[in-house]
């Protein structure tokens, strides 16, 4: 069985007007993507911006005639010129699962592996943390997980504790505990990353030794690790209450952060954090850094 699916550029038209035309010709999905490499990456608290050229795509059922969905767009929208689009049929498949299609094991560091279910490494030596997608980002795949995720490989972990702050996936409390970690927390305040993290945890048999909560006011003991890869803004402001749960002489890694911003970070931390140098890694046309450093004696 074949579902269809209608891409078209949205240009200048306006996307909830589009949107609702998709949705009254039958649309089981509509979503909106970036067509021109511009990611939107820290929008204000109740936007949700869409980037300057934008795609819209809907999916339809099998056999469906989308000369009437054309038709209406043409009419309700009053097109002097058709935009950019295209037709597409779409064998039926897990969705869900179809973005693994060309996702094998990946390595971080010297030990560290991720491997979908059905994946294995070839690595005698290999700690391996099975992950699937979930419903909450963080898998790895995007610059400043696998930051961190080569720092957390590099460190001696044995017996030590470990907060994830902003965990997503719960990727990184779940690398430290395979990696050695006593125990570790992961918080989240949305509740699918919430059930995410629970859900891998227990995936890589660690959930015994792994708290996971919902709100940043139920943290409330020092770490010997303390991860916060969530973004520059939010960072900054949150400096005080993160740099509170890093240990005296303990260790601190921030993540999410764009090479333009690195400063601004460091200035908002250092009354609590001596850093190392920065390290960068490029992602097409971003520049992602992660700092680390220890907390002071003051």
């Amino acid at each position: 069985m074949e579902w269809r699916q209608f891409v078209m550029d949205l240009e200048s038209l306006n996307p909830d007007v589009v949107e609702k035309i998709f949705a009254r010709n039958g649309a089981h999905s509509i979503t909106f993507t970036d067509a021109g490499d511009q990611p939107v990456l820290e929008p204000a608290p109740g936007e949700s911006p869409l980037w300057s050229e934008t795609q819209i795509t809907g999916l339809f059922s099998p056999g469906t005639d989308l000369r009437h969905l054309q038709d209406d767009l043409r009419q309700s929208l009053q097109l002097d010129h058709w935009p950019r689009h295209r037709i597409e049929d779409l064998a039926d498949r897990v969705w869900e699962r179809e973005w693994l299609k060309d996702l094998g094991p990946m390595k971080f560091g010297e030990r560290l592996w991720i491997c979908p279910n059905d994946t294995n490494a070839e690595d005698s030596e290999a700690v391996i943390m099975r992950l699937d997608p979930g419903l909450a980002f963080g898998t790895g795949t995007h610059p400043t997980t696998a930051l961190c995720l080569d720092w957390l490989d590099s460190l001696s972990l044995s017996e030590a504790t470990m907060l994830d702050y902003g965990c997503g996936s719960g990727v990184l409390a779940i690398a430290a505990l395979k990696l050695g970690c006593k125990t570790a927390t992961a918080m989240d305040i949305d509740p699918q990353a919430v059930t995410a993290t629970l859900q891998n945890a227990k995936k890589n048999g660690v959930e015994a030794q792994l708290r996971v909560l919902d709100s940043a006011d139920k943290v409330e003991a020092q770490f010997d690790v303390v991860v916060a890869n969530i973004l520059a803004d939010p960072l900054i402001g949150l400096a005080a209450s993160i740099a509170a749960h890093v240990g005296s002489g303990r260790i601190l890694a921030l993540s999410g952060i764009l090479s333009e911003q690195v400063d601004a970070v460091l200035d908002a931390y250092r009354p609590w954090i001596d850093f190392d140098d920065p390290v960068l890694r490029t992602q097409g046309k971003q520049i992602w850094a992660r700092l680390t450093g220890t907390r002071n004696q003051h």
